[in-house]
């Protein structure tokens, strides 16, 4: 995962449980901004009763008609003491007959008790407008929304402020690790040459194999290691690859290391459709097998080594009948290794699975602890080229 992806993934979990916890005080806070909202409601409320009552106490009785006010957000009525309206502008049932301020859901209104016999032989005034907390949603989504993204900022900051020295601790690291395995390149090839032309102008010897067996074994440690390293660079060219030829020659460069534990390597490889396929990525996934199946199996054991064509598909397959997998979930892990003792870095599998998820290699594995491992390969039809 890269910096930036991994401090935002970071900061959006750190954003995300402190707006939780937020959640608390904030809902306080909206149940204590409603309550504002209705008093203020309230107070309007009582305002529009009294111009209505002042408007009342100024009509004369000489005047023939009186002009009961009216108002655009707000609906009032006079009613008398069983609190039938006597005039009225409110088109709303009222559900409580008692003086005071009452909600009902989001209407509002104000029954206000009236002097007997003094206004129109009204008892009652009810003053009611709709209440509306839209103003309360805004104000509580806005601290929200700014409390998010104040902390995602924040976040965002002090992660990658923190993360400074191991980023540049690990990017040391990195150029360590990248330098380390250039320099193994010259030494390796050198041996490998040199051991090549002394078999040339000698009788091979058993300690010259186990020297050419282990330079095979750290060549392909290595080998895994550059392509950890420059995958992200690879131009990742395809080509048409004959499937049968190629896995020959690699369990040809591996015959000598299953040599090297008494193990024999039987091979049934049939012609298949060639495929279209990065040929340093098939072979990652040819090598990695071969070197894990000698590796965790028993000495004077054999490997089973097939390809064959079904449905138009190829198929490949690597059994080996030695320890077994106990966690075959967990084996793709990076550095995981199920047995410590057998050496390696926990790094094949792991190239090996990237690799088929990227082609839709599809992997089925069938494996029992201490009786031995199967590992079939089948190639998609999108893999073969169309003649």
């Amino acid at each position: 995962m890269k910096d930036s992806q991994y401090s935002a993934k970071y900061a959006l979990i750190y954003t995300a449980l402190v707006s939780v916890i937020l959640l608390t005080p904030l809902f306080f806070y909206f149940i204590y901004m409603k309550n504002i909202h209705s008093i203020q409601n309230e107070l309007l409320l009582k305002e529009k009763s009294l111009l209505v009552i002042k408007a009342m106490q100024e009509h004369s009785d000489n005047v023939e008609y009186f002009e009961y006010p009216r108002f655009k957000t707000f609906e009032s009525g006079l009613y008398d003491q069983s609190f039938k309206p006597i005039f009225s502008l409110i088109d709303y049932k009222i559900q409580y007959f008692k003086d005071g301020y009452h909600l009902d859901e989001n209407d509002a209104y104000l029954i206000v008790k009236l002097p007997k016999e003094r206004y129109f032989g009204a008892s009652y005034l009810i003053v009611k407008n709709e209440l509306s907390f839209a103003v309360v949603y805004e104000k509580v989504m806005l601290i929200l929304f700014s409390v998010v993204i104040l902390v995602f900022i924040l976040s965002m900051y002090f992660l990658q402020t923190f993360a400074k020295p191991f980023k540049k601790l690990n990017e040391t690291l990195d150029n360590f690790i990248k330098d380390s395995v250039h320099e193994i390149n010259t030494p390796l090839s050198i041996i490998n040459v040199n051991i090549d032309l002394y078999n040339r102008k000698n009788e091979p010897n058993k300690y010259m194999q186990r020297m050419k067996a282990a330079s095979k074994v750290l060549s392909n440690i290595y080998n895994d290691m550059d392509y950890l390293i420059k995958y992200e660079r690879l131009a990742n060219e395809k080509e048409r690859i004959d499937m049968a030829v190629f896995l020959e020659e690699r369990i040809e460069y591996f015959t000598e290391v299953a040599r090297m534990k008494n193990i024999v390597i039987n091979s049934d490889i049939e012609n298949c459709p060639e495929i279209e396929m990065n040929p340093k990525q098939l072979q990652r996934v040819i090598d990695n097998n071969i070197s894990n199946a000698i590796k965790y199996s028993y000495e004077n054991a054999e490997i089973d080594i097939s390809l064959y064509t079904q449905d138009a598909q190829c198929y490949m397959s690597f059994q080996d009948y030695g320890v077994g997998i106990e966690k075959v979930d967990e084996i793709f892990s990076r550095y995981y290794r199920e047995d410590v003792s057998k050496g390696g870095f926990g790094i094949g599998l792991n190239i090996v699975k990237s690799i088929i998820d990227a082609q839709n290699i599809e992997l089925q594995i069938d494996s029992t602890p201490k009786k031995g491992s199967t590992f079939l390969y089948i190639f998609p039809k999108s893999n073969t080229p169309q003649k």
